[in-house]
């Protein structure tokens, strides 16, 4: 079968269902798994597809933004295991910036370092926090209805007074390219903000988020240690050589 033709296939799968695998892509096509993992990977560079773990997804919209009752359900194992870790690095005395989101409201119930001080502009993570005895400032600003985050100019103004030696961040997007991304262009920039106020910054994202992105661009790849679950050696590659990378399992 011509390249055109397996191309063409590759594409009306993935726009029947969304994700598909790479083993389905061998069987459609009668081709080899290494034949299948070169068009995809020429596909993906010529942005029709995102290579995921094991398979191919299409893109998610530009714009597109989940509630945090909708994210929550989301791969809610790998977002956990991927909390724990990070909770893991906070020491005692630590002074954290704990961004809005699903994963990095995950890191609560498993923080244990003394004396620590939390700075979050995410709602839904107060009660955990307070639950946990932990000494926790909000940032201020306008709420965001379908994340429960603060952003804007009160939350920027509100994070001019701290300094970290970590900040745990949430993003929708990792790419080679781009960088990391989010839909909305405010909460980019308090992200952006917290992460260049903090001497060490992690992105807590699962594997989906990779080769994907969104509207707007918080930063580069290598301004943050990306904490995620395990995902197709080719694709860890690809960003480890940008910026470190750690997988849990």
């Amino acid at each position: 079968m011509l390249t055109p033709e397996r191309h063409r296939i590759i594409l009306e799968l993935l726009e029947q269902k969304g994700v598909v695998k790479i083993q389905e892509l061998v069987e459609a096509t009668s081709s080899s798994e290494s034949t299948i993992r070169r068009d995809l990977s020429q596909l993906e560079k010529e942005k029709k597809l995102k290579r995921v773990h094991g398979g191919a997804s299409l893109f998610q919209q530009r714009s597109e933004e989940l509630s945090i009752s909708e994210k929550s359900t989301k791969n809610l194992e790998e977002k956990r295991m991927i909390a724990q870790y990070a909770a893991s690095l906070i020491q005692d005395g630590d002074c954290i910036y704990l961004d809005a989101g699903t994963t990095t409201f995950q890191m609560i119930p498993y923080i244990s370092a003394q004396k620590i001080k939390v700075v979050t502009n995410g709602l839904t993570h107060l009660e955990a926090l307070l639950e946990q005895n932990i000494e926790t400032y909000l940032t201020g600003g306008y709420v965001k209805k379908t994340t429960r985050a603060l952003i804007g100019k009160g939350a920027q103004e509100g994070l001019q007074s701290y300094r970290f030696d970590k900040a745990f961040m949430g993003v929708n997007g990792i790419h080679l390219e781009f960088g990391y991304t989010t839909p909305d262009p405010e909460e980019a920039s308090v992200k952006s903000l917290a992460m260049n106020l903090s001497q060490k910054s992690f992105v807590l994202a699962d594997h989906t988020k990779f080769n994907e992105f969104t509207f707007s661009k918080i930063t580069d790849l290598n301004d943050a240690v990306i904490i995620t679950d395990e995902i197709d050696q080719e694709i860890l590659e690809e960003f480890s050589a940008k910026t470190a990378v750690k997988v849990v399992k």
